[in-house]
């Protein structure tokens, strides 16, 4: 199975329960976020995945390199990650610094803070994902919006370092995406593919704006051939940050993802 819960698509299910409920779903994969697994704690949360069988397909987040302790945030989700046996931490730039327009300034902050972190990644053995944010995200979540930006900024590290996330929520829009997907694949810096939908309009709050899979205009089958046929054969995972979603217990939310993905995805 490469479908994996990203674990904010059921965001208030609790951890234990979260792996229990993969478990009997038939689920193997699951995406964890630093906050809960914090919560839970580390150590434990890692012998939980494995009580359950259940791989960690990736840790978010790191990044947001605009904080002036980027460095050692950024060591320390490295450390989590490895930790918890995930090959991939997935990295959300960061946006402009307080009081700032210099969005290229922004963007020379996140290689510098990439040459620094990108070695010592490869020490822990884990890859850094990369990930480009739709541009209305930008000004304060991450000034890398498309998926040559993404690639460019990757390209003076080994591959092994740094990698590039396929974000379908984020990357539908861009016309250049589909040479990208072959660009990335062919030397071998996809790291992840995450879906979900887009839907018209989008909601208050736009963070929690994704659509369930369908229930938008996302070519969600497109993404998925082209990653294919560019030589990703790793984990899918769904991502959807949605009110109502998160309001649904947490069994149904990840039946409804499920049947979903198997409908639009695999």
């Amino acid at each position: 199975m490469r479908f994996s819960l990203n674990q904010w698509t059921t965001r208030h299910w609790p951890m234990p329960d979260l792996a229990e409920g993969c478990a009997v779903a038939g689920v193997t994969g699951v995406g964890l976020w630093r906050e809960p697994v914090a919560e839970y704690g580390l150590a434990r949360t890692a012998k939980l995945m494995r009580d359950h069988g259940l791989t960690v397909t990736s840790l978010c987040r790191g990044g947001f390199f605009q904080q002036p302790d980027a460095l050692d945030e950024n060591r320390r989700a490295i450390e989590e990650a490895a930790e918890l046996g995930t090959p991939v931490l997935c990295l959300v730039s960061g946006g402009l610094p307080e009081g700032s327009r210099d969005i290229d300034g922004a963007r020379t902050r996140v290689a510098d803070v990439l040459a620094e972190i990108a070695p010592y990644a490869g020490e822990h053995g884990v890859q850094l994902a990369l990930e480009p944010l739709h541009p209305m995200y930008a000004s304060d979540r991450c000034v890398v919006s498309t998926l040559g930006q993404a690639l460019d900024m990757a390209a003076p590290f080994p591959s092994s370092q740094v990698g590039v996330m396929i974000d379908t929520y984020h990357l539908w829009w861009d016309p250049d995406v589909w040479d990208g997907i072959t660009r990335a694949g062919a030397v071998g810096r996809l790291a992840l593919f995450q879906v979900a939908d887009w839907v018209t309009p989008l909601p208050e709050g736009v963070l929690t704006g994704r659509g369930m899979l369908g229930d938008g205009c996302v070519e969600l089958r497109r993404f998925r051939d082209a990653v294919d046929a560019a030589g990703y054969t790793g984990p899918i995972e769904v991502e959807i940050f949605n009110e109502a979603l998160w309001a649904m217990p947490g069994p149904e939310a990840l039946a409804l993802a499920l049947s979903r993905y198997n409908e639009h995805v695999a």
